[in-house]
C-alpha cells in the first residue's frame, strides 16, 4: 500500500479520510505545528462535508431492519445491509473525530498529543488532520 497522495492547492494536506494506523513519516518531530489553523479549518470542514455526505448516501440511518418479504434472498440483504452498517459506523468514528479536531482547533489545543501532551508534528497532521495522537502513541 503507498502513501496518500497531497491534495493540490491545499498545502499537501489530503482531504481523504485517514485513520491512526496511517503511515508515520520519518520527519515526524515534537516540534509545534506551523500549520495555518484557518487552512486547518478549511480541510477539516470540507472532510466533515465529504463524511456527512457519504452517510447520508449510504442512508442506512433509521433503517435497521428493514428486509422485504418478497425477496429471494433474505440473508444476502440481511449481509449487505450489515456491510452498509459497519461502514456507516466506520464514516460517524471519522466524523466524531473530524468533529473533536475541530473543538480541539476552537480551544487552542489542536494539535496536541492526548497521551503525552507533546506536539504531534506536522507530516502527521497534514496526513491525518484528525489525528489525536502523535506517531509514538497511534494505534
Amino acid at each position: 500500500m503507498t502513501p496518500p497522495t497531497p491534495a493540490p492547492g491545499r498545502g499537501g494536506v489530503s482531504l481523504e479520510p485517514m485513520s491512526d494506523a496511517g503511515f508515520p513519516a520519518p520527519d515526524d518531530t515534537f516540534e509545534a505545528s506551523s500549520i495555518d489553523p484557518e487552512d486547518l479549518r478549511e480541510v477539516l470542514d470540507a472532510q466533515r462535508g465529504q463524511l456527512d455526505a457519504q452517510l447520508h448516501d449510504l442512508g442506512v440511518e433509521g433503517e435497521a431492519g428493514i428486509v422485504d418479504d418478497n425477496f429471494a434472498d433474505t440473508a444476502q440483504v440481511s449481509a449487505e445491509q450489515g456491510e452498509q452498517q459497519a461502514l456507516a459506523a466506520q464514516l460517524r468514528d471519522q466524523l466524531d473525530d473530524v468533529e473533536k479536531a475541530l473543538t480541539r482547533l476552537d480551544e487552542g489545543t489542536y494539535g496536541t498529543c492526548e497521551v503525552c501532551g507533546r506536539p504531534i508534528g506536522d507530516a502527521r497532521l497534514e496526513v491525518m488532520p484528525a489525528t489525536r495522537f502523535c506517531i509514538e502513541h497511534a494505534g
